[in-house]
C-alpha cells in the first residue's frame, strides 16, 4: 500500500467543518462520511445514494438513446457487454476491499460529472463501471492519506492493469487534471445525495443531449473551484 500523505490542496475530513458546520455536519453523518471502513463495517448510506443516482441516470440515458435512435459513441470506458455486478454491487466491492474514506465516493460522484459534461463520455450500463473503478480511485489517491496502487485497485475493479492505467490517463486529461474539489462544491453534492434518500432527484437535461449522471451541473475553476491482495473472485467488467 503506497501511503502517500494529501497534498495541501485537498480537504482533509477536519477542514470540512464537521464540527463547526451543525447543518453540515448532520448532512455528513446522514452521509457516512464521518466513519471510515475500519471504524465500521457495514456501508456509509453514501453508497446506496451514489448507486442510486447512477443507476436512475443510467436507465434515461439509455431511453433517451433509444427515443431518438442514437447510437453511443464508443469509447476507452466502454466494455463489449454491460457487467455481471450491478451498479449497488460493484460500488459495494470497491468500497470493501479498497479501504477508501466514504468521502472519496462524494469527490469520485463530482469528478464523474466533470468528465461527462466535457462531453468524453456518456453514462450507460457500458460505461458506468468503469467510470466509477476509475474516479474513485482518483478520488482516494487525492484525499486519503494512503492508498493502493493501480494494479490493486485494477484486481478490485475487475480490468487489467494496463487498462485500468489507460483509463485512469483519459480521464485526467479530460479533467485537464483539475482534481480540487471546493468545499463549497462538496457540500453541495453532499445535500444532493441526502436529498436523494427522501425524495425523487429532479433532473434538469438539454432536450437531445446526454450531460452529467445526476444533473447537477459542477460549475467550478482553478480557483474554486492493500498491504496484500484480497483473495476474491473477480467479476471481469
Amino acid at each position: 500500500m503506497d501511503a502517500s500523505r494529501t497534498s495541501s490542496m485537498c480537504f482533509g475530513m477536519e477542514s470540512l467543518g464537521l464540527e463547526s458546520d451543525i447543518a453540515g455536519a448532520k448532512t455528513y453523518c446522514n452521509l457516512g462520511l464521518k466513519q471510515t471502513s475500519k471504524q465500521n463495517r457495514g456501508s456509509p448510506k453514501v453508497l446506496s445514494l451514489l448507486s442510486s443516482i447512477l443507476e436512475r441516470c443510467v436507465q434515461m440515458n439509455e431511453s433517451l438513446l433509444d427515443k431518438t435512435q442514437t447510437k453511443d459513441v464508443i469509447t476507452v470506458f466502454h466494455g463489449s457487454r454491460a457487467p455481471a455486478l450491478s451498479i449497488k454491487e460493484y460500488v459495494d466491492r470497491i468500497f470493501k476491499y479498497s479501504h477508501c474514506s466514504p468521502s472519496c465516493f462524494v469527490v469520485a460522484h463530482v469528478y464523474m460529472d466533470r468528465f461527462i459534461q466535457c462531453g468524453n463520455v456518456n453514462l450507460t450500463s457500458l460505461s458506468v463501471h468503469r467510470l466509477l473503478i476509475t474516479s474513485i480511485m482518483l478520488a482516494a489517491k487525492f484525499i486519503d492519506d494512503a492508498f493502493y496502487n493501480n494494479a490493486y485497485y485494477a484486481k478490485v475493479g475487475g480490468v487489467t492493469t494496463a487498462e485500468l492505467n489507460r483509463l485512469e490517463m483519459k480521464f485526467l486529461f479530460g479533467l485537464d487534471f483539475r482534481l480540487h474539489v471546493s468545499l463549497r462544491t462538496f457540500g453541495r453534492y453532499c445535500s444532493q445525495l441526502e436529498n436523494q434518500g427522501s425524495c425523487e432527484l429532479q433532473m434538469e437535461r438539454p432536450p437531445r443531449v446526454i450531460h452529467a449522471p445526476c444533473g447537477l451541473k459542477d460549475t467550478w475553476s482553478n480557483s474554486e473551484d492493500a498491504s496484500t491482495y484480497t483473495t476474491t473472485k473477480i467479476h471481469t467488467v
